[in-house]
């Protein structure tokens, strides 16, 4: 096994622990040190750094497994080191907000199912410093896998107006639970959004690290530390008040981003003030005006809620229209400058009752299942396609059973990694039917005339047998999460 040092200009931060591939050993060896620099690598005794994920100019982010979990469970460990120098006093402010970010994230991870789980934060003091000592933050909070916004437009290309709209529509609906407990993102980007494999979104980091640094540098660390260039709105950059729209601001960007496929620096008008996006982008006249209110400039002037951004979407979210007239009052802005991004509060008379928060358990749409079933589909006609080839060419064999598993796992990967989808499943297909039918011939073999009669039989039983398969799962699942929805009611 390979642990990798933390501590920041380490000369060799890779460290082989051959003992840790032992189960026993693994569980029970008390510390590791790093050859180079002496760091601890167990950290709090448990979590195994093992990979550099991203570093920046106030820390850095590990890919860990903690060892006293039974499946040895991935994590992310983040290190909180800014490269400023530090006076005591400001360390101690940096600890205290240190911690009362990770409470916060702690909060909203756990009530969440969009929102990473906080699973550990402490110090670390080593020796080594300029007074003997060294001390380190550290948060360790639940691994996501899957891809980020960011990569997942970079492999694929720019997002159609139904891709776009439903990362949109998901992102509402956690910053409609943060908003409620009385906090700003301020860092919503492509990059801050991850699709895991199951197909759930997420929003990631909350920024623990950023809005520390902020104070407890004493400079604003403006176009680092608080915002992301291209994504945060006038009010952001020049440190004035942030409000519930500055969320909408950066979500918005996100969106013609995907939209576009192109840098926010491209769709900007500087002289003009203005968004430029959609001669980029063919999308509904409703979708593109709400866009563009929440790219307005002025805060006032863009919608002030995730709930008046429901309506104007025609209530995609699902939430009911008022009773009356009425409108709940805004919630009340706070400064660039707070020191944790937290919202002060509402009057009590105002506050209402907080919804109850939603299982942890990702839910499958209609289009999911659809796509579910034409995937399946796919895979069916494939495999019979394959193993008809093979029959015809190689006959049944050891050999053959070899290649049609290695053929059909890789498209079953592909399709899970979302290398083959929509048109470019017909396109494989023709290709690979084309293929198969003209291959015998090419070898001089020719298809035997029982084999002739029977491939197309073949090929259509497969895929709908597949189809069907697929189509039992999804109906176990519904009923599985109805059941769960039911014995959940009080």
């Amino acid at each position: 096994m390979e642990l990798y040092c933390t501590r920041p200009g380490c000369p060799r931060p890779r460290n082989l622990c051959p003992d840790l591939d032992d189960a026993t050993t693994l569980k029970t060896v008390p510390q590791k040190y790093c050859t180079a620099c002496g760091m601890p690598l167990l950290l709090l005794g448990r979590y195994l750094p093992q990979k550099l994920l991203g570093r920046g100019g106030f820390g850095a982010a590990y890919g860990a497994i903690d060892r006293y979990t039974p499946s040895l469970r991935p994590c992310v460990v983040k290190q909180f080191q800014p490269s400023v120098d530090l006076s005591p006093d400001q360390w101690a402010i940096a600890q205290s907000l240190f911690e009362r970010e990770a409470e916060a994230l702690e909060q909203l991870g756990n009530a969440h199912p969009q929102i990473p789980d906080l699973f550990a934060f402490f110090p670390l003091v080593v020796p080594g410093g300029p007074s003997g000592n060294a001390e380190f933050f550290y948060l360790v909070q639940e691994f996501i896998d899957g891809q980020t916004m960011e990569e997942e437009l970079a492999a694929r290309g720019p997002f159609s107006e139904k891709e776009t709209l439903e990362v949109l529509i998901s992102m509402l609906k956690v910053l409609k639970f943060v908003h409620e407990h009385h906090i700003i993102h301020r860092d919503i980007k492509l990059s801050n959004i991850m699709r895991h494999r199951n197909g759930l979104l997420y929003l990631l980091d909350f920024g623990a690290v950023k809005q520390v640094t902020k104070t407890a540098g004493g400079t604003p660390q403006r176009s680092t530390g608080i915002y992301s260039v291209g994504f945060a709105p006038p009010e952001q950059v020049a440190g004035g008040q942030v409000y519930p729209s500055t969320d909408l601001y950066a979500l918005a960007v996100t969106c013609v981003t995907l939209l576009t496929g192109r840098e926010p620096q491209e769709l900007y008008d500087a002289f003009n003030n203005t968004w430029k996006w959609r001669s980029y982008a063919s999308v509904s006249p409703l979708f593109a005006d709400v866009l563009d209110r929440m790219l307005l400039p002025v805060p006032k002037d863009r919608f002030q809620s995730v709930h008046e951004v429901a309506v104007a979407l025609r209530g995609p979210l699902g939430a009911p229209a008022p009773a009356s007239p009425a409108t709940s009052p805004p919630v009340p802005p706070v400064q660039a400058s707070a020191t944790s991004g937290a919202i002060a509060p509402p009057p009590a008379p105002q506050t209402a009752a907080k919804p109850s928060p939603p299982a942890k358990a990702p839910k499958t749409t209609k289009t999911d299942a659809q796509a579910l079933l034409f995937h399946a589909g796919f895979l069916g006609f494939e495999g019979a396609l394959v193993a008809s080839a093979l029959l015809s060419t190689l006959g049944p064999s050891g050999l053959s059973a070899g290649i049609f598993g290695g053929i059909v796992g890789i498209l079953a990967i592909a399709q899970i990694l979302r290398l083959l989808r929509g048109i470019w499943l017909m396109v494989v297909a023709l290709l690979t039917f084309g293929l198969v039918a003209g291959l015998p011939w090419l070898l001089g073999r020719g298809i035997p005339a029982d084999l002739q009669q029977s491939v197309i039989w073949l090929l259509a039983i497969a895929a709908c047998s597949a189809i069907a398969v697929a189509a039992i799962v999804i109906l176990f699942y519904s009923l599985i999460r109805l059941l769960r929805r039911r014995l959940s009611r009080p």
